[in-house]
């Protein structure tokens, strides 16, 4: 069973915001509690921010990691501007750095199927140069995965997503990837 953060609870949205606000909220909790527990116990009142200081540390990490708006726009374009196989081949090997098993989906709504530790991807990504993406290949992943038995649909988009379609991937559980993660995935080496 994999647990989730609730998308708007406390943590989530500290994971989002810069890293420094975490440690700020940790540091105010911290000189808090030192004012307000007895004098014995006031060494004590360090670790009362602790978790707080620990989501500054992995929001920290993330922000690192995540690529500036110049590489992310560099890398979207260089993704427009590749052929069709060139685009599947580094979406394919996005996948495998991300430790997936990645191999053509032979039935018709995915390009790729992918397996993690058991649990199995279906992929769309041909028209990601779409301008605009609607409703019908969502339900064609959707329908490729039902028949398929996978647990997971992640479609791949440059263009812009309509709002039919993003509520049907919403309600379906279908992973949209654009932008900066489609960068990180389609990245060289």
């Amino acid at each position: 069973m994999r647990l989730k953060m609730k998308e708007n609870s406390l943590f989530a949205v500290l994971l989002r915001s810069p890293w420094w606000i975490s440690f700020l909220v940790s540091a105010i909790i911290g000189v808090v509690a030192m004012l307000a527990m007895p004098l014995e116990y006031r060494a004590l009142a360090i670790f009362s921010g602790g978790p707080f200081f620990i989501i500054g540390c992995m929001a920290a990490w993330r922000q690192w990691r995540t690529p500036s708006a110049t590489k992310v726009t560099a890398a979207l374009d260089a993704a427009s501007q590749m052929p069709s196989a060139a685009f599947m081949a580094a979406v394919s090997e996005g996948f495998r750095r991300q430790g997936y098993t990645v191999k053509p989906y032979a039935g018709r709504g995915a390009d790729f199927e992918a397996d993690k530790a058991g649990r199995i991807a279906l992929i769309a990504c041909k028209r990601w140069k779409a301008a605009r993406h609607g409703i019908e290949p969502f339900r064609e992943l959707q329908a490729a995965a039902d028949s398929r038995g996978a647990q997971d649909c992640i479609y791949i988009a440059l263009g812009e997503v309509s709002d039919t379609a993003r509520r049907f991937a919403v309600d379906s559980k279908i992973d949209i990837v654009q932008g900066v993660r489609l960068a990180q995935l389609v990245k060289a080496g």
